[in-house]
């Protein structure tokens, strides 16, 4: 059985759904077994440092935004730089799915927040990948 989490980005003037993840169900024996399970409060940590990364990136600039979903196309420019494989990746996966500018964005702002949650500070083809994976699970499983 399989539970859908929707991750809710909200705007100043529209509420829209950022990201879809359906997460499957966990197996008895993962339940039971003895690998330890990130926590809350570790979650928590990563979280706060992907948001401080960028407040700061942000006000580096002198951008007068907060967060990596308020960007505009200008700044997604500015802060989403892909090198040669990540260009060719997005390139592929609008063409061979007919996305549109706007999912061009959203995509490129989800990779920006991946890499922001792993500590990086540049965008890779895996940040790319996951959030390009993330878009596509959006557009085959909901209406």
């Amino acid at each position: 059985m399989m539970q859908r989490y929707v991750a809710k980005i909200s705007g100043p003037l529209l509420d829209r759904i950022g990201i879809h993840i359906e997460i499957p169900a966990v197996q008895y024996k993962e339940l039971r077994g003895g690998a330890a399970a990130e926590g809350s409060a570790e979650i928590r940590g990563r979280v706060m440092a992907a948001q401080q990364r960028q407040r700061v990136r942000f006000r580096k600039t002198g951008e007068k935004i907060y967060a990596n979903a308020q960007m505009t196309t200008r700044q997604i420019r500015t802060h989403c730089e892909l090198c040669a494989d990540a260009e060719r990746l997005l390139e592929r996966a609008m063409q061979q799915q007919g996305l549109t500018a706007r999912a061009h964005d959203r995509i490129l702002k989800v990779a920006r927040k991946i890499a922001d949650l792993e500590g990086a500070e540049h965008l890779t083809v895996a940040h790319l990948a996951e959030a390009i994976q993330y878009r596509t699970l959006d557009r085959s499983h909901w209406p």
